[in-house]
């Protein structure tokens, strides 16, 4: 029987989100307690809360909302690895002793899964352009990472959100690993159907392929 691993951040109102952003919040416009005959709540967040997909249009003026992105890449088989890295750029080196030879989707784990919920990381590790161009040459199509950003975090200049568009390839941040083993496994993350927007949050699992 095959297993199922949620590996999605829990959005709550405490949940760490990107310095600056929108934290979530919620509100009540009816209550059972009050007398209603459901309860009804408003939401308000960030594009990019808690476990996420990044759309083309979050790095590029012309590029896809989460609407228009084709869904193929986020589900599928994907192959977790665990690495020692504890902060700056990741490398295909980071990745020796693997087989990962044609592999599609790369989900990294790193320290950062750890972390609660409520703690943002101050200095997490971070994909390199040259691994982005390795993963590219496997016939990648898609980095899923449990750090928030596929950049560093006092970027500018974007460059490995830009390789990936420029590949076509697809990303996913702010997953959580933690108690999953490293291996294969199918990968469901599908973005909500969202226009005009940056990116989307996505309710990720990993099922085991035995």
């Amino acid at each position: 029987m095959s297993l199922l691993y949620d590996i999605s951040r829990t959005i709550t109102p405490s949940l760490a989100v990107w310095p600056g952003d929108a934290p979530f919040s919620f509100e009540h416009a009816l209550r059972t307690s009050d007398g209603a005959s459901v309860n009804l709540t408003t939401l308000t967040l960030s594009a990019h809360t808690g476990s996420h997909a990044d759309a083309p249009y979050h790095v590029a003026g012309d590029g896809a909302h989460p609407a228009d992105l084709p869904l193929d890449p986020y589900l599928g088989p994907a192959h977790l690895v665990t690495i020692t890295r504890q902060h700056g750029g990741i490398v295909p080196a980071d990745f020796a002793g693997h087989d990962l030879a044609g592999v599609e989707r790369l989900l990294i784990h790193t320290w950062v899964s750890d972390l609660p919920d409520e703690q943002w990381p101050d200095d997490f590790p971070y994909p390199t352009v040259e691994l982005i161009d390795w993963l590219a040459a496997q016939g990648g199509v898609l980095l899923g990472l449990d750090c928030p950003s596929v950049d560093r975090f006092d970027s500018q200049d974007l460059p490995c959100h830009h390789r990936l568009y420029q590949y076509g390839m697809v990303n996913l941040e702010t997953l959580r690993f933690a108690g999953v083993p490293d291996g294969r496994y199918e990968l469901i993350a599908l973005p909500l159907k969202l226009g005009g927007v940056c990116g989307s949050p996505v309710r990720a699992v990993l099922r085991s392929l035995a």
